[in-house]
């Protein structure tokens, strides 16, 4: 039997890898947490599940993680009644890939519409397959009442949608990024949908979302429910909530046909984006509210992560890379986690989690078994995390088209766009400068080999 992870043994090693995560503006709240120890019993009721994205924020873009300048009182507060992971990885650097990731458990290279990165028009086989068991299906089919409240971007209509892979209902939109306040997509399409019926509203979206959500938490439930809350915040366009003018410069452009307006490189700042960052900090400030008003709060998991790293002006120090690569900077997140009914608050965990992990044990702590002609890729965390079981070994593997990475204890294989192999310590170099490959040649092999190996199951890239 594995013995239990107590702490007293993590003690030391834990509490030196988180202070060594914290970039020098980190928090005093974040300095006084505890290394990760579970309290070492499962809680009799199966929580509600709240799942939280934010878009493309940088794993520094938190005051508890370090910000120096953003301040997140709210994101703070969760942290502290709940764990802080320093080491939580999404399962690709862009964004519809994570989605398919978490939603069906899988790598997303075992899907055709895994290797768009990401998907970007309307297209009958660019989507979850209908045919798929995912997160809501499998967790409706358990008893729980299912929602999914702000973005999407696993497929357009006519041919996906959410509420036809297991949400009961859906409000938000389709595409990867929108104008936060005339909800056009890129294409110039409008882009905001009760279900599948265009739902107009053209007040500021983080804040329509919010409102949301608050709606959705103060209605009875007789169930335990899974609400999937995606904020589009901070991706572009770089627009607060007083930033109407903006949205209509930016609109008409869209209107006119430029597709590359709402990409927004000829705006935006870095206090720009701190309004933005801060805006959606205050916005969960307002649904954690509620769950507290409704009194729903000790009985619900808050998991709370970015679907990539950050971009532009966002804060990834002192991790290298961003998004749309395979570097520290592109995969590593923000990520917490709270349950008052099964996890203590005030700690900190250096134990490397993924997206695909998340499935795993929001599945088991839900009572729904995964499917069997869909095997899982990510493994569940529930006994390391309620009865302090060692977390499980396994590897962690990374495909962006000519990019590829494995990390497999501290050490991560990282092959760039050029072709060139490198070998690192991720828990010694943070920030990928070190490269070990010349002097650890047969690790470099042993990683590579093991990379390949899952490379050879997923599906190919088209030519």
């Amino acid at each position: 039997m594995t013995p239990p992870v107590t702490r007293r043994s993590l003690l030391g090693a834990a509490g030196a890898g988180a202070a060594a995560a914290l970039a020098p503006g980190a928090t005093a709240a974040a300095t006084a947490e505890r290394p990760f120890a579970a309290r070492g019993e499962r809680p009799r009721r199966r929580p509600n599940l709240l799942v939280v994205l934010a878009d493309d924020m940088g794993w520094a873009d938190l005051s508890c993680y370090g910000a120096p300048t953003i301040r997140t009182p709210n994101l703070d507060r969760l942290a502290r009644r709940g764990v802080r992971f320093t080491q939580g990885y999404s399962v690709a650097p862009v964004c519809s890939p994570t989605r398919i990731g978490l939603y069906t458990g899988r790598y997303p290279g075992r899907l055709p519409a895994g290797l768009r990165e990401p998907i970007s028009a309307p297209s009958a086989v660019d989507g979850i397959p209908l045919d798929h068991p995912t997160l809501a299906s499998l967790l409706r089919d358990a008893g729980y009442d299912t929602a999914m409240i702000g973005k999407w971007h696993c497929g357009f209509l006519p041919w996906f949608s959410p509420t036809r892979l297991g949400w009961d209902s859906f409000f938000g939109n389709f595409s990867g990024g929108i104008d936060y306040f005339s909800k056009l997509s890129g294409s110039g399409a409008y882009d905001l949908y009760e279900d599948e019926v265009e739902h107009e509203d053209l007040r500021y979206y983080t804040h329509v979302l919010t409102e949301r959500a608050e709606e959705f938490l103060e209605a009875p439930h007789a169930r335990p429910w899974l609400l999937n809350l995606n904020y589009t915040t901070p991706h572009w366009p770089w627009e607060g909530p007083r930033d109407r003018g903006v949205s209509d410069e930016l609109s008409a452009r869209v209107r006119a046909g430029d597709r590359s307006a709402l990409v927004h490189r000829d705006g935006g700042s870095v206090e720009k984006y701190t309004e933005m960052v801060e805006d959606l900090d205050r916005s969960l400030g307002r649904v954690l509210a509620a769950l507290r008003r409704t009194g729903q709060e000790r009985d619900t998991l808050v998991l709370f992560a970015s679907d990539n790293g950050g971009e532009r002006f966002s804060n990834t120090w002192p991790l290298s890379g961003e998004k749309l690569t395979v570097l520290e900077g592109g995969i590593r997140v923000p990520t917490i986690l709270t349950w008052p009914a099964g996890l203590d608050g005030q700690q900190v965990s250096d134990v490397p989690v993924g997206t695909l992990d998340w499935h795993a044990t929001l599945l088991e702590l839900g009572g729904a078994r995964p499917d069997v002609d869909h095997p899982l890729d990510g493994v569940s965390l529930v006994d390391h995390l309620l009865l302090g079981r060692r977390p499980p070994r396994r590897d962690l593997f990374w495909r962006l088209r000519d990019q590829g990475a494995l990390r497999r204890g501290r050490l991560k294989y990282v092959r760039d766009s050029a072709g060139a192999e490198h070998l690192y310590d991720v828990e010694a170099d943070q920030r990928e400068q070190a490269d070990l490959a010349a002097r650890r040649p047969e690790d470099l092999a042993a990683l590579r080999a093991a990379w390949r190996a899952v490379d050879a199951t997923l599906l190919p890239y088209p030519a």
